[in-house]
């Protein structure tokens, strides 16, 4: 009897611990139901990947305009210094001109 019993006892503990048996069909549904889960895994993380590169980009063009306008000013404050020296010599110029020239004393009356 307590061969019986220990037997009983084996099989209650064995049927536990396995599986499940599914059918085919329920095996499919799982296999779908899992394939569905990892497709949606798989796209949450390429919208992330998506999400953080447009992120990466904005920050990139925010510095290369910042860059731009560092170089737009250096370029304006250059051609400002260009013109004033180009007046300058040009009043040097009228100057020199001028000094060169002879002036007619009026005689007094």
């Amino acid at each position: 009897m307590f061969i019986a019993m220990g037997a009983v006892v084996t099989f209650a503990q064995a049927s536990e611990t396995e599986k499940p048996h599914l059918t085919l069909e329920q095996k499919a549904d799982k296999a779908r139901l899992d394939s569905q889960q990892l497709e949606q895994s798989q796209l949450e993380k390429a919208r992330q990947a998506a999400s953080e590169t447009a992120a990466r980009e904005e920050k990139i063009k925010q510095q290369s305009s910042a860059r731009d306008w560092e170089a737009q000013q250096k370029r304006k404050a250059q051609e400002q210094f260009d013109e004033r020296e180009s007046r300058e010599q040009q009043y040097l110029q009228q100057a020199k001109e001028a000094a060169a020239t002879e002036r007619k004393i009026p005689t007094p009356l």
